[in-house]
């Protein structure tokens, strides 16, 4: 009896300790056995709320800026223009809200540069231009309430620049005001040329045909040679510019004859000359390379442009690039450069509009080098390197009198916008 009775407690014993919860087993199986049993027992972990934060665009910081490197304005009867040269690319607000106190055009993610700054301090822009620094990353133009009649904002490339246009409101030659819509940036008229430098009534423009006589300059695969391609431009843009009111042209030749660079420079400043244009064809290594690309003095910032000046001055590579003492050193003011630098975009925008379309163009933009041409000319001064010879479907067209004329009649617009816009010092 004891015995069975002493079975059934025993197996009552067991029956008990395998209904035991885990923790209980942990007296009897030790640590190996809690984390089995609890594990078991777990249920699966819950997915994790998503974080709202995780829409959120990056922050300003972690964006880079882009530098306003330069302000300027430029100012002719019923319209008043702003120029901001940039190291990169800007996303302006384009359509600003017109408010009481007038219109505000954002620059997010900008700075401007300490040149900048200083030239704001001094006081160097025209009215009814406002420019601050409105935080660490944002640049605002303001144009107050009164002061405007309709303006225009342009995002321009190679190099990037924007530029706003304004009407003033107290010009009696401007069109009725701006339309209902705020912000608003209507099509300007177009301006009416400007005054006359005092003492002159006429505009000297000297044109520059690269190379001739013993210096042929690039040679083509055919044959072609610089010198005659260069001459036939020349030629052809004096007797365009030559029909357009108040302006004289000079040339620094006009036949295939050897001129140091040092004389053209020499005869252009002898002269007087409101402008300076060099005429070249550019010259590549790789055949395949084609295109138009405008140049304006100043460092060279890659390897190419200083090889193109080096073969243009006739120079060794080892000599030819400059450092930016330069720029303030002589007689090149920061006003001729910025005249050079937009007389070199509005002709090579020129040149674009014009060819674009009836060639297959590539447009290498608006670069700086130390051309001993634009160095030493006081005048705003660009070099026009209007294709390449060294591409054979290029030194066809360059053999072709229809494409020297385009180019000619290219050039020929890009001087008449630029005289249009800018304000040349008395000289």
């Amino acid at each position: 009896m004891r015995s069975a009775l002493w079975r059934i407690f025993i197996l009552a014993f067991l029956v008990g300790l395998f209904h035991l919860p885990g923790h209980a087993l942990n007296l009897f199986h030790g640590d190996q056995a809690f984390a089995a049993t609890s594990a078991a027992r777990q249920e699966p972990p819950a997915k994790p709320k998503r974080s709202r934060t995780s829409r959120i665009h990056l922050a300003p910081t972690a964006l880079g800026l882009t530098t306003i490197q330069n302000l300027r304005t430029a100012s002719s009867p019923g319209l008043t223009r702003l120029v901001l040269d940039l190291d990169a690319k800007a996303r302006p607000n384009k359509h600003p809200q017109l408010q009481a106190e007038g219109v505000t055009i954002e620059i997010p993610n900008a700075t401007l540069s300490q040149f900048a700054k200083t030239k704001l301090t001094a006081g160097k822009i025209a009215k009814p231009f406002i420019i601050t620094q409105s935080s660490e990353r944002s640049v605002e133009v303001s144009l107050p309430a009164g002061s405007f009649q309709r303006y225009k904002l342009l995002t321009l490339a190679n190099p990037h620049r924007l530029v706003i246009d304004v009407v003033p409101s107290s010009d009696p030659l401007t069109a009725p005001p701006v339309e209902s819509t705020p912000g608003l940036a209507l099509p300007l008229p177009t301006p009416p040329r400007p005054a006359q430098p005092r003492g002159k009534s006429f505009k000297t423009i000297v044109i520059d045909p690269g190379h001739g006589g013993k210096d042929p300059g690039a040679r083509g695969q055919r044959g072609t040679e610089e010198k005659d391609i260069t001459l036939k431009v020349a030629l052809k843009l004096r007797d365009l510019l030559s029909k357009q009111p108040g302006v004289r042209v000079l040339m620094t030749r006009d036949r295939d004859e050897f001129v140091e660079l040092e004389d053209r420079a020499k005869f252009a400043n002898g002269q007087e000359a409101d402008l300076f244009v060099s005429i070249h064809v550019n010259s590549h290594p790789q055949h395949s390379v084609k295109g138009i690309e405008i140049y304006h003095f100043g460092e060279a910032k890659d390897q190419r442009a200083l090889e193109v000046a080096a073969r243009e001055n006739g120079t060794p590579l080892n000599s030819t690039g400059v450092g930016w003492e330069y720029l303030v050193a002589d007689l090149l003011t920061a006003k001729k450069f910025e005249a050079s630098l937009e007389l070199a975009w509005t002709a090579k925008e020129a040149m674009v509009t014009n060819l674009n379309g009836r060639y297959s163009l590539v447009d290498h933009g608006v670069k700086t080098a130390p051309f001993y041409v634009l160095r030493f000319t006081s005048m705003p001064s660009i070099l026009a390197e209007i294709a390449y010879i060294s591409n054979s479907a290029e030194e066809d067209m360059l053999r072709t009198g229809l494409f020297t004329t385009r180019v000619a009649e290219a050039l020929m617009e890009g001087v008449n916008t630029f005289l249009a816009s800018a304000k040349l010092a008395p000289r």
